[in-house]
């Protein structure tokens, strides 16, 4: 699966014209700077957003429906990402349920166990440290059925550092995903530095 964001944008400001890809098995970085673009281009990326120009294309074809029903829109600010109060156990949950589990505490907690993050099941999410976050909500988002593709939004506003993240994205690739992650230009120097040092 591969999609093609082509010179997308989105009125006088709220995107600028821009373009990137992301395919299966890869974890690609695209900047947006500002604290709505982020959002914007994940929701342009995921199919779930009309651009005003510019096309995104998967597999070559214009289909924001298989778009959206393939990829994930995870972690986007006002759009996607958890209430900062609600525990882990809280968003799991409802994670579950949207996924056709069992939306129990029960059923919440021993998923959390099976990933190892059992011990961050009291605390609110906002309180969760962000590479934990971004593995708990990639994990989450991978539950559903028909998804093959994450876009993962502006991570670096958690604070953290930017490689542990970008880590865990390539994880996600590498066991079969298509990763984009919308982040700022200081993450993306970090990221370029260690694969120049490689």
């Amino acid at each position: 699966m591969k999609i093609v964001v082509d010179a997308v944008a989105k009125g006088r400001s709220a995107l600028p014209e821009t373009s990137t890809a992301f395919e299966t098995g890869r974890a690609s970085l695209v900047v947006a700077e500002t604290e709505q673009r982020p959002t914007v281009l994940g929701l342009v990326a995921s199919g779930r957003m009309k651009t005003d120009r510019g096309t995104v294309t998967i597999d070559g074809r214009v289909d924001a429906k298989t778009l959206r029903r393939r990829i994930a829109l995870v972690d986007a600010p006002v759009v996607s990402e958890p209430e900062p109060n609600v525990s882990v156990t809280g968003v799991v949950a409802e994670e579950l349920m949207f996924a056709g589990h069992a939306p129990t505490p029960f059923a919440a907690a021993r998923w959390l166990e099976g990933i190892g993050l059992d011990a961050i099941a009291g605390l609110p999410i906002g309180n969760v440290e962000p590479s934990m976050r971004i593995r708990l909500l990639l994990e989450l988002a991978a539950l559903r059925a028909d998804v093959e593709g994450l876009v993962l939004v502006a991570p670096d506003r958690h604070g953290g550092e930017p490689l542990d993240w970008w880590r865990i994205a390539e994880e996600f690739a590498e066991r079969g995903y298509a990763v984009l992650v919308i982040a700022g230009h200081a993450s993306r120097t970090a990221i370029d530095a260690r694969e120049v040092a490689r």
